[in-house]
């Protein structure tokens, strides 16, 4: 409808000069007359020109007052023609904005005497502001003064309007010509291609974005990790139980059960399953026994030891547990040297804070075979960093439960200027190894570190919580790098 008429008045004359006037005397709706006089100066049938007026509207404040009065007029017509009113009665009567503007503008005014009675000094006003507004809505031109005054007072406010002077285009004709989108099978049949006109193609056009998964940083280098384990000849292990036991957790890695890390302010324990029902109990009474007296050349811990204690359900506090159960089932067939490696979730009662969580990423990795020593371990660590981009490998004595001897590993940081810890290691003490089964000449050497701190540096990013957990910025999720882990 609106097209038509555009293209209708143009045939009989030179140009619509103002695109609201236009719209008022044809009685359509403005909004309708722009967005056709933009898809008709798309295809140049019109020349369009912006016109922009700036125009006085009322504000919430000034609609309610050119309605009901201003506040000073409510109040003047509030007081009775003779006589005064208290002012605790005259407040009651109404809104607390209103009587205290109206009280400051009708004293201003010199309507009305504010002592304890309040009463009229003039016996008639004309309610100048109401008027003023009306006149505004009704798009009537005011005095600047009055202008200023309302403006002041926060009862108008400007609205920029925005319309269009239109003149005939190079492409004018009184009705739009419809061009086909699509070569249809219908008009192959039937010929009607050989007189249609077809749009245009805009080869310069971009298609709509395609909407995708994205990759977590945390996948793409643990991917990496994992290709760098495979790579060197690993095998990686079941971790998909969150839960373990206590005993799988701790006893088995002859960790006292009197440990600081098995403490509830260190530990999440379960409520429900509260407890395990299935241990190797041959197996149990030898870890029992190393834990009280010891064996293989050990003293043991010399306490009484509770099977209470080791039946305790947990969340898994690191993937070592599954570490010692995949050797407690090598132990159990003929001895063959295995190379295990997992990366999985742990999970610990630690304060939230930039750099922890209470759950976390685990890599770990460890070699079982014949005469392994501290050099072998060493050796393999060097393989296994100089694959991730760290070269540069210093080796700190540390202390561990279940390791012995115990290093901390430190790499050079280029970016840092400094050495960092990037791990632990080391080798898995007799106590652990030998009550399993394993042969005595068996060593184990293992090490581990966390998935996020890696990643942290090779993204820039200084703030664990922006990387895992519900405050991560999906934005970051979408547009990472792939991963350079040892490019």
């Amino acid at each position: 409808m609106a097209e038509e008429v555009i293209l209708g008045y143009l045939a009989k004359n030179e140009e619509i000069a103002d695109s609201g006037e236009f719209a008022a005397k044809q009685g359509l709706n403005h909004d309708d007359i722009v967005n056709v006089i933009k898809s008709l100066h798309g295809f140049r049938y019109v020349d369009a020109q912006d016109i922009k007026r700036e125009t006085w509207v009322l504000t919430d404040e000034g609609n309610m007052y050119a309605a009901a009065g201003s506040p000073e007029g409510q109040l003047f017509f509030a007081i009775p023609a003779e006589g005064g009113i208290p002012r605790e009665e005259l407040q009651k009567k109404l809104d607390p904005l209103v009587f205290k503007i109206g009280c400051a503008q009708a004293a201003k005014n010199k309507w009305v005497d504010m002592g304890k009675l309040v009463s009229r000094k003039v016996e008639h006003v004309e309610d100048r502001v109401k008027d003023l507004l009306l006149q505004i809505k009704d798009g009537q031109v005011i005095d600047q003064d009055d202008i200023k005054a309302l403006k002041g007072r926060k009862l108008i406010a400007t609205q920029t309007w925005n319309g269009y002077s239109v003149k005939k285009g190079p492409n004018y004709a009184p009705q739009r010509k419809k061009f086909a989108a699509d070569l249809t099978r219908e008009m192959l049949q039937s010929g009607e291609w050989k007189n249609s006109e077809f749009k245009e193609y805009n080869f310069n056009a971009k298609g709509a974005a395609i909407e995708g998964g994205h990759l977590h940083p945390l996948n793409k280098v643990r991917h990496q990790l994992r290709m760098i384990f495979l790579q060197m000849g690993f095998e990686e292990m079941p971790t998909d139980r969150f839960v373990e036991s206590s005993f799988w957790n701790f006893d088995t890695l002859f960790q006292p059960q009197q440990h600081p890390a098995r403490d509830a302010h260190d530990t999440f324990y379960l409520k429900a399953p509260s407890t395990t029902k299935e241990l190797p109990e041959d197996y149990v009474e030898r870890v029992k026994r190393v834990h009280e007296s010891g064996g293989y050349g050990s003293r043991g811990y010399d306490y009484d030891w509770s099977r209470e204690e080791a039946n305790k359900n947990l969340l898994r506090t690191h993937t070592t547990a599954v570490s010692s159960k995949m050797l407690y089932l090598l132990a159990q067939k003929p001895f063959t040297p295995k190379r295990y490696f997992s990366i999985d979730r742990v999970f610990r009662n630690e304060a939230v804070d930039r750099t922890h969580l209470a759950e976390f990423h685990q890599i770990e990795g460890l070699i079982c075979d014949r005469g392994l020593t501290l050099g072998d371990l060493m050796g393999v660590l060097h393989d296994f960093f100089s694959r991730l981009g760290m070269s540069k490998l210093r080796f700190k004595p540390a202390y561990n439960p279940y390791t012995e001897p115990s290093m901390e590993i430190f790499s050079y940081h280029e970016g840092f200027g400094k050495w960092v810890e990037v791990g632990n290691s080391g080798m898995f003490r007799p106590e652990m190894l030998l009550p399993m089964g394993l042969p005595e000449d068996v060593r184990v050497i293992a090490w581990g570190l966390s998935l996020e701190r890696p990643t942290m540096i090779l993204y820039g990013i200084n703030n664990i919580r922006d990387l895992f957990g519900h405050k991560v910025d999906l934005g970051l999720i979408k547009i990472n790098p792939i991963c350079g882990l040892g490019v």
